[in-house]
């Protein structure tokens, strides 16, 4: 039997695992919150691929075969990551392959910064003759992360976010906190604009894992407390328990 974490700098993806398990509850996942580390969006390139190398190799002591990143920020470097040889999956290649199949009239997106400077949306977009419409969103996440998912500030900077595409005719979430605010965000756009989630693309791949079943396990570098509170008001998921750990 295979063994899943899904690994993200924050609680954002708790979206995935939250979909993951309204599909398929009885799987067991390990679940890394690396709040201890400087946010990955924030890291060089050499200094994000040496963290997300050290997380992976502790992870594998906790028996860990199959992995996922739930985080674009981190995902945009998995070329660079060592060879652990374990099954290893991003977000990205999920969301083009979803993309690609909606077939959007006019596509638009937002990310944060170092997702929308590092052009991997755009590049992989402009193989299929996709023309990309891309927006840094990067408060948004961090609002979220505080547990913030329905202020006036809030508000305020996702309608400022969203205006130059709101009638776009479909909007790709290249950020996994992003699905926590999902209502507002319908609310900004036009009414013929769909929000892709690429989370739903990930876990129907992620369910053809051979993977085990059992108990869930959460781990941070950073505040548990402030993990379980955010992930109850973002995503309405209660976590028991957070072990805290050093890497």
């Amino acid at each position: 039997m295979s063994k899943l974490a899904i690994i993200d700098w924050g609680i954002g993806g708790i979206s995935i695992y939250k979909l993951l398990k309204e599909r398929q509850s009885e799987v067991s996942v390990t679940y890394f919150s690396d709040t201890g580390a400087i946010p990955y969006g924030k890291m060089t390139r050499p200094e994000l691929v040496s963290r997300l190398n050290s997380v992976i190799r502790f992870l594998m002591t906790r028996g860990v075969t199959h992995l996922v990143i739930g985080c674009n920020a981190a995902s945009t470097a998995m070329v660079n990551l060592s060879d652990h040889g374990l099954v290893i999956e991003g977000v990205i290649e999920s969301a083009v392959a979803e993309v690609v199949r909606q077939k959007p009239e006019r596509l638009g997106l937002i990310g944060g910064r170092r997702t929308v400077v590092s052009g991997v949306y755009r590049r992989a977009f402009a193989k299929h003759g996709i023309q990309l419409d891309q927006r840094i969103a990067q408060p948004l996440s961090g609002m979220i992360e505080s547990g913030d998912v329905s202020s006036q500030n809030l508000r305020d900077e996702a309608k400022r976010i969203l205006a130059p595409i709101r009638n776009n005719s479909h909007i790709l979430l290249a950020c996994t906190h992003y699905p926590a605010i999902m209502p507002i965000l319908k609310q900004i756009v036009s009414r013929k604009t769909k929000f892709i989630d690429p989370a739903t693309a990930l876990v129907k791949k992620i369910r053809r894992w051979n993977l085990e079943v059992g108990d869930d396990q959460f781990l941070t570098s950073g505040d548990g407390e402030a993990m379980k509170r955010s992930a109850k008001l973002a995503f309405g998921v209660d976590i028991k328990s957070v072990e805290k750990v050093t890497i």
